[in-house]
Protein backbone atom coordinates (compact mmCIF):
# COMPACT_ATOMS: atom_id res chain seq x y z
CA UNK A 1 0.00 0.00 0.00
CA UNK A 2 2.81 2.37 0.86
CA UNK A 3 4.38 1.86 -2.55
CA UNK A 4 1.09 2.95 -4.16
CA UNK A 5 1.61 6.41 -2.70
CA UNK A 6 5.34 6.72 -3.29
CA UNK A 7 5.21 7.13 -7.08
CA UNK A 8 2.60 9.94 -7.18
CA UNK A 9 4.42 11.79 -4.40
CA UNK A 10 7.79 11.48 -6.14
CA UNK A 11 6.20 12.57 -9.40
CA UNK A 12 4.83 15.71 -7.81
CA UNK A 13 8.14 16.36 -6.10
CA UNK A 14 9.88 16.30 -9.48
CA UNK A 15 7.77 19.13 -10.90
CA UNK A 16 10.14 21.48 -12.74
CA UNK A 17 10.00 25.23 -12.36
CA UNK A 18 7.94 26.97 -15.09
CA UNK A 19 10.95 29.26 -15.47
CA UNK A 20 12.89 26.34 -16.91
CA UNK A 21 10.97 26.84 -20.15
CA UNK A 22 12.86 30.08 -20.72
CA UNK A 23 16.03 29.47 -18.69
CA UNK A 24 17.06 26.21 -20.36
CA UNK A 25 18.32 27.05 -23.88
CA UNK A 26 16.83 24.01 -25.60
CA UNK A 27 13.46 24.51 -23.89
CA UNK A 28 13.46 28.21 -24.81
CA UNK A 29 14.00 27.27 -28.45
CA UNK A 30 11.22 24.69 -28.25
CA UNK A 31 8.88 27.23 -26.61
CA UNK A 32 9.47 29.77 -29.39
CA UNK A 33 9.01 27.05 -31.99
CA UNK A 34 5.73 25.84 -30.52
CA UNK A 35 4.45 29.40 -30.04
CA UNK A 36 5.01 30.17 -33.71
CA UNK A 37 3.39 26.88 -34.67
CA UNK A 38 0.51 27.72 -32.35
CA UNK A 39 -0.13 30.89 -34.34
CA UNK A 40 -0.03 28.99 -37.63
CA UNK A 41 -2.06 26.09 -36.26
CA UNK A 42 -4.64 28.31 -34.62
CA UNK A 43 -5.29 30.36 -37.76
CA UNK A 44 -5.26 27.49 -40.25
CA UNK A 45 -7.09 25.26 -37.78
CA UNK A 46 -10.10 27.57 -37.85
CA UNK A 47 -10.37 27.09 -41.62
CA UNK A 48 -9.67 23.37 -41.29
CA UNK A 49 -12.60 22.97 -38.92
CA UNK A 50 -14.92 25.17 -40.99
CA UNK A 51 -14.04 23.35 -44.23
CA UNK A 52 -14.16 19.90 -42.57
CA UNK A 53 -10.53 19.13 -43.43
CA UNK A 54 -9.53 17.63 -40.08
CA UNK A 55 -8.85 14.20 -41.56
CA UNK A 56 -6.74 15.74 -44.32
CA UNK A 57 -4.73 17.78 -41.79
CA UNK A 58 -3.93 14.61 -39.87
CA UNK A 59 -3.22 12.54 -42.98
CA UNK A 60 -0.93 15.06 -44.68
CA UNK A 61 1.43 15.03 -41.72
CA UNK A 62 1.44 11.25 -41.51
CA UNK A 63 1.95 10.94 -45.27
CA UNK A 64 5.38 12.53 -44.88
CA UNK A 65 6.65 9.67 -42.68
CA UNK A 66 8.25 7.58 -45.49
CA UNK A 67 9.96 10.65 -46.90
CA UNK A 68 11.28 11.58 -43.47
CA UNK A 69 12.69 8.09 -42.95
CA UNK A 70 14.52 8.22 -46.29
CA UNK A 71 15.80 11.75 -45.61
CA UNK A 72 17.01 10.80 -42.14
CA UNK A 73 18.86 7.74 -43.43
CA UNK A 74 20.46 9.46 -46.44
CA UNK A 75 21.29 12.82 -44.89
CA UNK A 76 18.90 14.69 -47.18
CA UNK A 77 16.97 17.69 -45.84
CA UNK A 78 13.98 16.40 -43.87
CA UNK A 79 12.13 19.67 -44.46
CA UNK A 80 12.49 19.49 -48.24
CA UNK A 81 11.59 15.80 -48.33
CA UNK A 82 8.53 16.34 -46.13
CA UNK A 83 7.47 19.38 -48.14
CA UNK A 84 7.69 17.50 -51.45
CA UNK A 85 5.59 14.61 -50.14
CA UNK A 86 3.05 16.86 -48.39
CA UNK A 87 2.51 19.15 -51.38
CA UNK A 88 2.23 16.17 -53.69
CA UNK A 89 -0.38 14.67 -51.39
CA UNK A 90 -2.29 17.96 -51.22
CA UNK A 91 -2.30 18.21 -55.00
CA UNK A 92 -3.66 14.69 -55.26
CA UNK A 93 -6.46 15.49 -52.82
CA UNK A 94 -7.37 18.64 -54.75
CA UNK A 95 -7.40 16.74 -58.05
CA UNK A 96 -9.63 14.05 -56.56
CA UNK A 97 -12.01 16.76 -55.39
CA UNK A 98 -12.17 18.32 -58.87
CA UNK A 99 -12.94 14.89 -60.33
CA UNK A 100 -16.01 14.71 -58.13
CA UNK A 101 -14.67 12.16 -55.66
CA UNK A 102 -14.68 12.74 -51.93
CA UNK A 103 -11.06 13.22 -50.86
CA UNK A 104 -11.91 13.11 -47.17
CA UNK A 105 -12.79 9.44 -46.86
CA UNK A 106 -11.50 6.47 -48.83
CA UNK A 107 -8.59 8.12 -50.65
CA UNK A 108 -7.32 9.90 -47.54
CA UNK A 109 -7.63 6.80 -45.38
CA UNK A 110 -5.88 4.64 -47.98
CA UNK A 111 -2.99 7.09 -48.28
CA UNK A 112 -2.72 7.21 -44.50
CA UNK A 113 -2.44 3.44 -44.16
CA UNK A 114 0.00 3.11 -47.07
CA UNK A 115 2.22 5.91 -45.72
CA UNK A 116 2.41 4.42 -42.25
CA UNK A 117 3.07 0.92 -43.56
CA UNK A 118 5.71 2.09 -46.03
CA UNK A 119 7.39 4.21 -43.38
CA UNK A 120 7.53 1.31 -40.92
CA UNK A 121 8.96 -1.04 -43.56
CA UNK A 122 11.61 1.50 -44.57
CA UNK A 123 12.51 2.29 -40.96
CA UNK A 124 12.71 -1.30 -39.74
CA UNK A 125 13.86 -3.41 -42.68
CA UNK A 126 15.56 -1.10 -45.19
CA UNK A 127 17.32 1.67 -43.28
CA UNK A 128 17.06 0.23 -39.73
CA UNK A 129 16.35 3.67 -38.35
CA UNK A 130 15.76 2.39 -34.81
CA UNK A 131 15.43 5.19 -32.27
CA UNK A 132 14.94 7.81 -34.99
CA UNK A 133 11.41 6.51 -35.54
CA UNK A 134 10.18 7.96 -32.24
CA UNK A 135 11.63 11.36 -33.12
CA UNK A 136 10.07 11.32 -36.59
CA UNK A 137 6.65 10.24 -35.33
CA UNK A 138 6.40 12.24 -32.09
CA UNK A 139 8.86 15.11 -32.39
CA UNK A 140 11.61 16.27 -30.05
CA UNK A 141 12.49 19.31 -27.96
CA UNK A 142 16.22 18.63 -28.12
CA UNK A 143 17.06 18.81 -31.82
CA UNK A 144 15.39 22.11 -32.72
CA UNK A 145 17.62 24.85 -34.11
CA UNK A 146 17.47 28.29 -35.71
CA UNK A 147 16.51 26.82 -39.10
CA UNK A 148 13.44 25.20 -37.54
CA UNK A 149 12.47 28.53 -35.98
CA UNK A 150 12.70 30.30 -39.33
CA UNK A 151 10.54 27.65 -40.97
CA UNK A 152 7.94 27.94 -38.18
CA UNK A 153 8.01 31.75 -38.43
CA UNK A 154 7.46 31.49 -42.18
CA UNK A 155 4.48 29.18 -41.64
CA UNK A 156 2.97 31.61 -39.12
CA UNK A 157 3.48 34.57 -41.48
CA UNK A 158 1.94 32.69 -44.41
CA UNK A 159 -1.05 31.64 -42.29
CA UNK A 160 -1.64 35.23 -41.17
CA UNK A 161 -1.27 36.70 -44.67
CA UNK A 162 -3.53 34.06 -46.19
CA UNK A 163 -6.18 34.61 -43.52
CA UNK A 164 -6.22 38.33 -44.26
CA UNK A 165 -6.28 37.89 -48.05
CA UNK A 166 -8.41 34.75 -48.48
CA UNK A 167 -10.47 34.62 -45.32
CA UNK A 168 -13.55 35.96 -47.10
CA UNK A 169 -13.39 33.26 -49.78
CA UNK A 170 -12.77 30.48 -47.26
CA UNK A 171 -15.66 31.67 -45.10
CA UNK A 172 -18.02 31.81 -48.06
CA UNK A 173 -16.93 28.36 -49.23
CA UNK A 174 -17.47 26.95 -45.75
CA UNK A 175 -21.06 28.14 -45.51
CA UNK A 176 -22.32 28.43 -49.10
CA UNK A 177 -19.92 27.20 -51.76
CA UNK A 178 -22.43 27.41 -54.61
CA UNK A 179 -23.43 30.96 -53.73
CA UNK A 180 -19.79 32.00 -53.43
CA UNK A 181 -19.03 30.61 -56.89
CA UNK A 182 -22.04 32.43 -58.30
CA UNK A 183 -20.73 35.81 -57.17
CA UNK A 184 -17.31 35.15 -58.68
CA UNK A 185 -15.14 34.26 -55.70
CA UNK A 186 -12.07 32.21 -56.79
CA UNK A 187 -12.96 29.16 -54.74
CA UNK A 188 -10.85 26.65 -56.65
CA UNK A 189 -7.69 28.70 -56.26
CA UNK A 190 -8.54 29.45 -52.63
CA UNK A 191 -9.11 25.77 -51.87
CA UNK A 192 -5.86 24.75 -53.53
CA UNK A 193 -3.97 27.39 -51.57
CA UNK A 194 -5.60 26.25 -48.33
CA UNK A 195 -4.55 22.66 -48.91
CA UNK A 196 -1.04 23.78 -49.83
CA UNK A 197 -0.79 25.98 -46.74
CA UNK A 198 -1.95 23.17 -44.47
CA UNK A 199 0.64 20.87 -46.04
CA UNK A 200 3.40 23.48 -45.66
CA UNK A 201 2.51 24.30 -42.06
CA UNK A 202 2.28 20.59 -41.22
CA UNK A 203 5.83 20.11 -42.47
CA UNK A 204 6.97 23.06 -40.36
CA UNK A 205 5.46 21.35 -37.30
CA UNK A 206 7.16 17.98 -37.90
CA UNK A 207 10.37 18.61 -35.93
CA UNK A 208 8.43 19.64 -32.81
CA UNK A 209 5.37 17.36 -32.73
CA UNK A 210 6.21 14.65 -35.27
CA UNK A 211 4.41 13.23 -38.27
CA UNK A 212 1.74 11.42 -36.29
CA UNK A 213 0.50 14.27 -34.09
CA UNK A 214 0.27 17.30 -36.40
CA UNK A 215 -3.49 17.38 -35.75
CA UNK A 216 -2.81 18.23 -32.10
CA UNK A 217 -1.88 21.76 -33.22
CA UNK A 218 -3.96 22.14 -36.37
CA UNK A 219 -7.30 20.61 -35.38
CA UNK A 220 -7.77 20.29 -31.63
CA UNK A 221 -7.38 23.99 -30.64
CA UNK A 222 -9.78 25.15 -33.35
CA UNK A 223 -12.28 22.41 -32.48
CA UNK A 224 -12.15 23.56 -28.87
CA UNK A 225 -12.50 27.22 -29.86
CA UNK A 226 -15.51 26.52 -32.06
CA UNK A 227 -17.47 25.34 -29.04
CA UNK A 228 -17.21 28.74 -27.34
CA UNK A 229 -16.83 31.24 -30.19
CA UNK A 230 -19.46 33.29 -31.96
CA UNK A 231 -18.35 34.41 -35.40
CA UNK A 232 -15.23 33.94 -37.49
CA UNK A 233 -13.03 36.65 -35.87
CA UNK A 234 -13.69 35.21 -32.42
CA UNK A 235 -12.99 31.69 -33.69
CA UNK A 236 -9.64 32.77 -35.12
CA UNK A 237 -8.57 34.68 -31.99
CA UNK A 238 -9.64 32.00 -29.51
CA UNK A 239 -8.14 29.24 -31.63
CA UNK A 240 -4.74 30.95 -31.67
CA UNK A 241 -4.90 31.64 -27.93
CA UNK A 242 -5.75 28.02 -27.15
CA UNK A 243 -3.06 26.68 -29.51
CA UNK A 244 -0.36 28.85 -27.93
CA UNK A 245 -1.45 28.02 -24.36
CA UNK A 246 -1.78 24.32 -25.17
CA UNK A 247 1.71 24.30 -26.70
CA UNK A 248 3.33 25.95 -23.68
CA UNK A 249 1.54 23.69 -21.19
CA UNK A 250 2.29 20.60 -23.28
CA UNK A 251 5.97 21.54 -23.43
CA UNK A 252 6.02 21.92 -19.65
CA UNK A 253 4.45 18.46 -19.25
CA UNK A 254 7.02 16.99 -21.65
CA UNK A 255 9.82 18.47 -19.54
CA UNK A 256 8.22 17.19 -16.34
CA UNK A 257 7.56 13.63 -17.53
CA UNK A 258 10.57 13.41 -19.89
CA UNK A 259 8.44 12.55 -22.93
CA UNK A 260 8.44 13.94 -26.49
CA UNK A 261 6.50 17.21 -26.87
CA UNK A 262 4.10 15.82 -29.49
CA UNK A 263 2.22 13.39 -27.22
CA UNK A 264 2.23 15.89 -24.33
CA UNK A 265 0.73 18.66 -26.48
CA UNK A 266 -1.85 16.23 -27.85
CA UNK A 267 -2.93 15.05 -24.39
CA UNK A 268 -3.19 18.60 -23.05
CA UNK A 269 -5.23 19.68 -26.06
CA UNK A 270 -7.56 16.70 -25.76
CA UNK A 271 -8.11 17.43 -22.07
CA UNK A 272 -8.91 21.08 -22.81
CA UNK A 273 -11.41 20.00 -25.45
CA UNK A 274 -13.04 17.55 -23.04
CA UNK A 275 -13.25 20.14 -20.25
CA UNK A 276 -14.90 22.70 -22.55
CA UNK A 277 -17.33 20.14 -23.97
CA UNK A 278 -18.33 18.83 -20.54
CA UNK A 279 -18.70 22.36 -19.16
CA UNK A 280 -20.96 23.37 -22.04
CA UNK A 281 -23.05 20.25 -21.59
CA UNK A 282 -23.38 20.89 -17.84
CA UNK A 283 -24.37 24.53 -18.36
CA UNK A 284 -26.91 23.53 -21.01
CA UNK A 285 -28.50 20.99 -18.70
CA UNK A 286 -28.76 23.57 -15.91
CA UNK A 287 -30.22 26.30 -18.11
CA UNK A 288 -32.63 23.94 -19.87
CA UNK A 289 -33.66 21.25 -17.37
CA UNK A 290 -35.63 18.26 -18.54
CA UNK A 291 -39.30 18.76 -17.58
CA UNK A 292 -40.69 16.32 -15.05
CA UNK A 293 -44.02 14.77 -15.93
CA UNK A 294 -46.76 15.69 -13.52
CA UNK A 295 -48.46 12.87 -11.66
CA UNK A 296 -52.14 12.81 -10.83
Amino acid sequence: MILDYIYPVSLLASLPSPGDLVELPFMRTALIELTLLGVAGGLLGAWIVLRRLAFFAHAVGTATFPGLVVADATGFSATLAGLAVALGYAGGVERAGRAGRDPGDVATALALVVALALGVVLASDVFESGAAVDRLLFGTALGLDAADLWVAAGAAALALAATLLLGRAWTAAGFDAQGASAVGLPLRAADLLLLGLIATAAVAALPAVGALLVASLFVVPAATARQISRGIPALLAISVAIAVAQSALGLYVSLWLDVPPGPAVAVVGSMLYAVVALTRAALASVSDPVPVAETT
